[in-house]
């Protein structure tokens, strides 16, 4: 079979789930950055962890119809099936993203070129035999604070020739030989981290002269459905973990704001292959706003059982709970620490070990400011979702003025 023989055999759904959920959202991360860089090596870790999904959605399916012994338990477990189907359908959207690139299907060369000064750049690294990293933890290492630089995935080749990923490592995840990094950061630590990982020298990607006179702008909207898509997403599990319909309906609004980005980056496209020597060239930027929309639409489609009234089946709840990472909901009190100071004043990210993805000002109603950074600025009323580690939660209520939900 491909990619591997898989046969039915006694696991924990909810820890399948979990992983799921991890691995779709890593999918998407990885699949726009192999795009944005123009990189060949990012696009076949998608297809790897593609795999890797694979394997899960067919080990979640055969452990669910092994549990539906009446029709009770059909009627139970059929939105658990729902969320399965969701999330491989964003694994199969992010593997056609990264096949744009791997397929050379059709970007422009100086896409990269466009990209802002401040993007933080992903890049695949393997440890060395003699890297100073080999043997360490994350914590030991201080990677983060001393460059900026994020290992946001490690994958390991195991002993049995099966590869391991840990999703979202730990301060106490070591790092070992062999080992794949995943890094995101400023181009600048990237080049001290990388070297230090590998042993050999960084070397950055020339970016080509742009082609297309507005290319920012294609760059931009690339960004936005990359930041949409995955704020669909989190915002989907987030709505299953709170059983909250408003959280669902937030979803239903991104998917639909989604959709009109989708649309408008289409026209884009079709109105800058008049002005390209080979229109061809741009094949791959309307087969990404395709998959673009898939990924939404499966935001959509886990949250759609809260949408009608359904409450979640435990299961599902508990693997969203018990992924690498906590999803919270905060109101921002108008007396609390946060209102009026920026995200960078309060350091909530060093002092809570939480990352806020997205703020929505002034509450339901309004539009959302999605990855926002650190000149972002907070005030009463403002709702923020933030990912992170359960022990920063309570921190981050605390400077919220907020009790955070995480779903117990």
């Amino acid at each position: 079979m491909y990619p591997e023989d898989v046969e039915y055999e006694p696991v924990s759904v909810k820890a399948v789930l979990a992983e799921m959920k991890d691995t779709a959202e890593l999918l998407i991360d990885l699949s726009y950055s192999a795009v944005l860089l123009g990189s060949d090596e990012i696009a076949r870790e998608v297809l790897v962890l593609e795999e890797r999904m694979d394997i899960l959605q067919l080990q979640a399916r055969m452990s669910l119809l092994m549990a539906a012994r009446s029709p009770e338990d059909a009627e139970e477990l059929a939105p658990v099936l729902g969320v399965v189907g969701a999330a491989e359908k964003i694994s199969n959207a992010a593997g056609d993203i990264a096949k744009i690139v791997i397929e050379d299907m059709g970007l422009p060369d100086a896409i990269r070129s466009a990209l802002p000064e401040a993007t933080e750049i992903l890049v695949r690294v393997p440890v060395g035999v003699d890297s100073p990293y080999h043997g360490h933890s994350l914590g030991e290492l201080n990677v983060e604070t001393e460059t900026g630089v994020r290992v946001i995935a490690i994958r390991r080749e195991q002993a049995t020739g099966k590869r391991r990923w840990i999703t979202n490592p730990t301060r106490e995840s070591v790092l070992q030989s062999g080992d794949i990094l995943l890094l995101r950061g400023p181009e600048t630590g990237l080049a001290e981290v990388y070297e230090r990982a590998s042993g050999t020298p960084y070397e950055p990607i020339d970016p080509p002269e742009a082609p297309i006179d507005d290319l920012e702008r294609a760059v931009d909207s690339i960004v936005l459905m990359k930041n949409m898509s995955e704020l669909a997403v989190d915002l989907a599990y987030g709505a299953v973990l709170f059983d909250s319909e408003g959280v669902a309906e937030e979803v239903a609004e991104l998917e639909a704001e989604v959709d009109a980005l989708k649309s408008r980056f289409e026209a884009w496209t079709l109105r800058a292959a008049a002005r390209v020597d080979d229109p061809i060239a741009l094949r791959g930027l309307m087969h990404l706003a395709v998959s673009t929309e898939v990924i939404s639409d499966a935001a959509l489609e886990i949250s759609e059982g809260v949408l009608h009234g359904l409450a979640a089946h435990p299961v599902v709840a508990a693997a969203v709970k018990e992924s690498d990472e906590v999803i919270v909901r905060l109101t921002v009190a108008p007396d609390s620490d946060l209102a009026g100071t920026t995200i960078g004043d309060q350091m909530i990210q060093t002092e809570t070990g939480m990352r806020i993805i997205a703020v929505r000002r002034g509450g339901a109603g309004s539009d959302w400011v999605v990855q926002p950074g650190p000149e972002t600025g907070l005030g009463g009323g403002d709702v923020i979702v933030a990912k992170g580690t359960r022990a920063g939660t309570a921190r981050l209520g605390e400077l919220a003025g907020d009790q955070p939900d995480v779903g117990e």
